[in-house]
């Protein structure tokens, strides 16, 4: 039943850690604590909560770091180094690191509330996340030069003018700028603060003003592809989530669920907790799980070829990891089952044949083809799995020799689009349209297309 690898601990140490444990309940009490923030007010004191407990995390992992530097080195830990709770042996350099694991997941869990609010205040408007994550992702906020003037900021503009002002360093999804204010009259304003105004770097300020551009007039994304720009769909979104939530409720007493999601595609779900409370022994485990996968994969009708042409996503270990993604404590689910998720005592993992959803697209009237190389690899950042093409056949040309070109549009769809697909658990008509809604804009460039309705789906 083991989750994450690593060569210097037992997986299911991570699990079992106090600390890994202790964070449970609080997630789920700050989870249930954001759904209900109402006024700017509450938006700040939330906020002050979640710093504190970030920073202390934080505090703690770097003072674990500098132990096992020390313990490297043959020395003793320093006497404000947090006291190990693995009960590994204290004279281990990888008690140390493991320790120093923990406390990494820990703030990333906490990054991932973060990531929650921002998406909150934003007003679950996917393009400004698109456009503002598009960055290195953040380091520790403690010890950060400038976090003061950062917090003073924040305190400031709150008490002159009632605004809510957002540190991005406490998500991992802003990652251009150092602030976001809402001031109820304007559009979300992005500012980069120092405590020296004369220190500003004008890539900083560029970068801001292009994310601002591409969200609001239409301009290309930061970055160095001028041809990146976000797409509007207006479509609704709609989405298969009640079938995640189902699913998760019956793993939270049978410990594994397997079934069938429309649009080729098989989710199963395993809850610690469940499994626990069924009694399983690993093999029983594997047994289940494996039995549970095949049945539900025949049921699709996508377990033919699994090995070379099947591709899946999952939740495990992937907590604010990846800024495109929307956070757990988003998904419309209990908060403890949102906890679960995002310290991976449950786990999601969705399956697909890429073949067949090629099919399904080719039903739907597109011509589409699966180009993804067979194997078991994993896809890479900016993989192109899929092309779509679309011929216009009113603008066919004839060439010397009596041939004939017919010009047309191609589609490629990369990782990030199917993964989207694939754990959103979007419905096949709303992808679809999705798609054709990008075909027919007939624009050359690389779009990031978003829907209209999404605060009606995330919470």
């Amino acid at each position: 039943m083991s989750l994450f690898d690593a060569d210097y601990y037992d997986p299911d140490e991570m699990l079992a850690h106090p600390r890994h444990q202790e964070m449970q309940p609080v997630l789920a009490t700050l989870i249930q604590q954001l759904r209900e923030c109402t006024t700017e007010e509450d938006g700040v004191a939330f906020q002050r909560d979640l710093l504190t407990r970030l920073l202390d995390v934080e505090k703690r992992r770097r003072e674990l770091k500098r132990a096992a530097d020390r313990v490297r080195k043959g020395k003793a830990p320093q006497p404000e180094a947090p006291v190990p709770q693995s009960g590994r042996d204290l004279r281990d350099v990888q008690t140390w690191r493991f320790e120093h694991d923990v406390y990494e997941r820990l703030a990333r869990q906490l990054r991932s509330v973060g990531d929650a609010l921002a998406w909150r205040a934003f007003g679950f408007h996917r393009p400004f996340i698109v456009a503002l994550c598009r960055n290195d992702p953040p380091g520790p906020m403690y010890g950060k030069a400038g976090l003061q003037a950062e917090l003073e900021y924040v305190e400031r503009v709150f008490k002159e003018n009632g605004s809510f002002a957002l540190l991005h360093d406490l998500t991992n999804c802003l990652r251009i700028g150092d602030i976001t204010v809402w001031d109820g009259v304007h559009p979300p304003h992005t500012e980069e603060v120092k405590t020296n105004p004369k220190a500003r770097k004008s890539a900083q300020i560029r970068r801001i003003n292009q994310a601002r551009a591409a969200v609001l007039e239409g301009g290309p994304l930061p970055g160095s592809n001028a041809s990146e720009i976000l797409h509007d769909l207006d479509l609704p979104l709609r989405t298969h989530l009640d079938v995640m939530r189902v699913a998760l409720e019956e793993a939270a007493t049978d410990g594994i669920h397997a079934t069938v999601v429309p649009g080729s595609r098989v989710l199963y779900v395993v809850d610690q907790y469940g499994c626990a409370q069924q009694g399983f022994s690993s093999a029983q485990f594997n047994e289940r799980l494996g039995r549970d996968v095949s049945i539900a994969l025949e049921r699709a009708g996508i377990a033919a070829g699994r090995e070379d042409h099947n591709v899946h996503v999952t939740s495990m270990d992937s907590t604010a990891r990846n800024p495109l993604r929307v956070p757990w404590a988003n998904y419309p689910l209990n908060p403890v089952v949102c906890a679960r998720l995002i310290g991976d005592y449950a786990s999601v993992t969705v399956e697909a044949s890429g073949p067949a959803l090629a099919s399904l697209l080719k039903v739907a009237g597109l011509d589409a083809h699966w180009v993804r190389p067979p194997g078991k690899s994993d896809l890479r950042p900016g993989q192109v799995v899929m092309e779509i093409h679309q011929q216009e056949q009113l603008r066919a040309l004839p060439l010397p020799g009596g041939l004939t070109m017919t010009p047309g549009w191609t589609l490629q769809m990369g990782r990030s689009e199917l993964d989207r697909y694939l754990i959103e658990l979007v419905q096949p008509g709303s992808w679809i349209a999705g798609i054709k809604s990008v075909l027919a804009e007939r624009r050359v460039g690389r779009p990031w297309p978003h829907y209209r309705n999404e605060h009606e789906i995330w919470l």
